[in-house]
């Protein structure tokens, strides 16, 4: 046999033995079911999210006083509140407000946060060392403490509430960025890179940032839940979405004054949130332990 044949013949045989993309996740999801679980669970909540109105078809901005604090039952599922809304329709619509704000401020932490993170671990120890000492300033306070500092300085609002969750988290993707960026620093591809010439963007920006994505990924999931919980305890004390709009921590902060004989219109939307933070931790879980194999 020829030698070209030869390579292509071996070519083949490593890519048969080698599963596929949907193979590998089945198997991954069959070792670790709380995975599957959570993939499940997530999945439910996003289509809640993006097609409220296939789950309800009441308003829930619509006041009726003649209904108002009426029990879980068959015409309102999750009871309403004092002015008569459907909690169960303001807990469906409230899952895209929610998933919105918490989604859209990691993005922004993961993007601000990993973009310098990822510069001062390769640029340099002088870089890194201004950089670092920022970030040293703003995770010497507890998140939930910052979060209610920068809401109450910059007002109740939506915006507001975006900016301080974003902040927040900026120095946690920058930690992650820098040591993902610290570590590839070192590795012979980039010292191979730097041999052909390629300049340090486009080994920073083409390489090493590639290989430091999934480690930001994985943070993004594991963090998903605990900004969940932040959003919803900064809406719980009046500094986050306001009312009429429906927000799972604005219905909380709504039911506190009717807990003792109305307990159902801060109970459904709890219920959501734990469930959403932990369909997320399982997902993050599952994933960390992918990138630990």
């Amino acid at each position: 046999m020829s030698a070209p044949a030869a390579a292509s013949g071996n070519t083949a045989a490593a890519t048969a033995g080698t599963p596929g993309l949907a193979t590998q996740l089945r198997r991954f999801v069959r070792r670790e079911p709380s995975f599957a679980l959570g993939l499940v669970l997530f999945g439910l909540i996003l289509l809640i999210a993006a097609f409220p109105q296939l789950f309800t078809a009441k308003s829930p901005t619509a006041i009726d006083t003649g209904s108002a604090l009426r029990a879980p039952g068959a015409e309102h599922w999750f009871g309403t509140d004092e002015v008569g809304r459907d909690i169960f329709a303001r807990t469906i619509h409230g899952t895209r407000v929610t998933l919105s704000i918490v989604a859209g401020s990691m993005l922004i932490s993961a993007l601000v946060g990993g973009f310098f993170g990822l510069i001062a671990g390769f640029a340099g120890r002088a870089t890194d060392m201004i950089a670092g000492r920022a970030v040293d300033v703003i995770l010497s306070f507890p998140p939930i403490v910052l979060g209610v500092v920068i809401s109450g300085v910059l007002g109740p609002s939506i915006t507001n509430l975006v900016i301080a969750l974003s902040v927040v988290y900026i120095p946690v993707f920058f930690r992650i960025a820098r040591s993902g960026a610290i570590s590839e620093s070192g590795r012979t591809y980039v010292e191979a890179a730097r041999s052909v010439g390629l300049t340090e963007r486009a080994i920073l920006f083409g390489h090493v940032m590639r290989n430091v994505l999934p480690l930001i990924l994985v943070q993004y999931m594991i963090l998903f839940p605990l900004v969940l919980q932040i959003q919803a305890a900064l809406g719980f004390l009046g500094l986050g979405v306001q009312p009429p709009t429906p927000d799972w921590g604005a219905i909380l902060e709504q039911g506190k004054n009717y807990i003792l004989f109305a307990p159902w219109i801060s109970l459904f939307p709890g219920l959501f949130i734990l469930v959403a933070a932990l369909a997320v931790t399982l997902i993050g879980r599952g994933l960390q332990k992918r990138m630990d194999r």
